[in-house]
C-alpha cells in the first residue's frame, strides 16, 4: 500500500465511503512499482465538482511522486467512483511503462528463458 495519500476537494467534501474507497484503489497501485521504489512514493487526489448544464459532473486528478518522475492522470465523469476507476487504469498504464524503463530485465529474461528451455529440450531428445 502507498502510506503518503493526501485527498483533498475543491468545492467537494468527500465522505467517508468515497474516501475509503480512494485509499483502496490509489494504495495498491504499489504492485506495479519497482521495489526499490516503493517506500518512497506518494499520492495526492484532487477531487473537483464542476457544476455545468447537465447537472454535477466530477473531475478526479492524481499526482503520483516516484523517484525521478512526476506520474498524473485527471478525467471528469457524472460519479466520483468512476472517475476515480478510470484515473487508476490510466495510472497503471504509466507504472507499468515506468518500471521497464527501471528496471532493466523486464521482459527480456522471459525471451532468453525460453530459448534455453527450447535448446535444453532439443539437446535432451
Amino acid at each position: 500500500m502507498i502510506k503518503s495519500i493526501q485527498v483533498t476537494g475543491v468545492k467537494y467534501t468527500p465522505d467517508e465511503r468515497t474516501r475509503k474507497y480512494i485509499l483502496r484503489k490509489i494504495g495498491r497501485l504499489d504492485r506495479f512499482l519497482p521495489r526499490h521504489a516503493r517506500k518512497s512514493v506518494s499520492a495526492e487526489i484532487k477531487l473537483r465538482e464542476i457544476n455545468g448544464s447537465n447537472g454535477n459532473k466530477y473531475e478526479a486528478e492524481v499526482l503520483l511522486r516516484v523517484p525521478d518522475k512526476h506520474l498524473s492522470a485527471k478525467d471528469s465523469t457524472l460519479n466520483v467512483m468512476a472517475a476515480i476507476d478510470i484515473v487508476e487504469a490510466k495510472l497503471a498504464n504509466q507504472l507499468r511503462k515506468y518500471k521497464e524503463n527501471h528496471v532493466g530485465h523486464i521482459g527480456k529474461t522471459r525471451a532468453v528463458l525460453a530459448k534455453l528451455k527450447r535448446s535444453y529440450a532439443r539437446d535432451s531428445a
